[in-house]
């Protein structure tokens, strides 16, 4: 069972799992840092799905999911560094502080406040505060902007662009619209728009170019991704199908 909440922190999202189903988790330009008993570690940016199945059935994961271009402040890492990757809290803090803040958790309570408490003491502790071109840069890209508007609006070249996007975001930022615009198709899909309905809304040229762009980026296909959505209420579909599969490194059961 999945489930979360809006985090304390700004753009963030606060996320827990109690049962894994082993489904891929899909690019959303976010990473997360994830707590499992007896383990710290963040997941960096992903460019394709990255599979559910290597995490045993029943496990209990944690985490705190980062609004895109906010973790390399926090982590003191650029984000291409991270990128396609899930690296142990460890190599990035030290071993010393990856097995105290571990422990810490792993005794906790309730882990997923606590592991809430470390992210918002990283982010007052961080340096220099989120770039707020980085964010605009994520705002124009969500709402479909193109990346030469974009950067032409917040005053980069196209290729300053691409240098700040990749230590930001971890790629440059026609990946990133790529990936948001996904995110944005996916939704309107879960939510029974049609599929040709939907890849016009997010500026797709035809629903034959939403289906590359699932594949590429998701690892599957348009029908295979609403055959995975829960069937309505009252319609005898199997328990399987209850939990909507949401595509996002941190918001998938996987």
């Amino acid at each position: 069972m999945y489930e979360e909440r809006p985090s304390r922190l700004p753009g963030a999202v606060v996320w827990e799992i109690s049962r894994s189903e082993g489904r891929p988790v899909l690019p959303d330009g976010c990473m997360d840092l994830i707590w499992t008993p007896g383990d710290l570690f963040v997941a960096g940016p992903d460019t394709r799905a990255h599979p559910g199945g290597d995490r045993p059935p029943g496990a209990r994961y944690a985490g705190v999911r980062l609004a895109p271009g906010t973790a390399p402040a926090l982590l003191g890492v650029p984000a291409h560094e991270l990128r396609d990757r899930r690296v142990p809290l460890a190599d990035l803090r030290g071993a010393a502080r990856a097995r105290s803040l571990t422990a810490r958790l792993d005794a906790a309570p309730d882990p997923v406040t606590a592991l809430e408490r470390i992210v918002l003491r990283a982010a007052a502790d961080a340096p220099e505060p989120p770039d707020p071109l980085i964010a605009e840069v994520v705002r124009r890209l969500a709402e479909g902007t193109p990346v030469a508007v974009t950067a032409a609006a917040v005053g980069l070249g196209e290729r300053r662009l691409h240098r700040r996007s990749l230590h930001a975001f971890g790629y440059g930022p026609k990946t990133l619209a790529r990936v948001l615009r996904l995110q944005r198709a996916l939704a309107l899909i879960r939510r029974g728009t049609p599929h040709a309905v939907a890849a016009a809304a997010v500026g797709c040229a035809d629903q034959a170019h939403l289906a590359r762009e699932t594949r590429a980026l998701a690892g599957t296909t348009l029908s295979a991704y609403a055959a995975s959505l829960p069937a309505p209420a009252g319609s005898g579909e199997a328990s399987a199908k209850r939990e909507t599969p949401r595509p996002s490194g941190s918001r998938t059961t996987a």
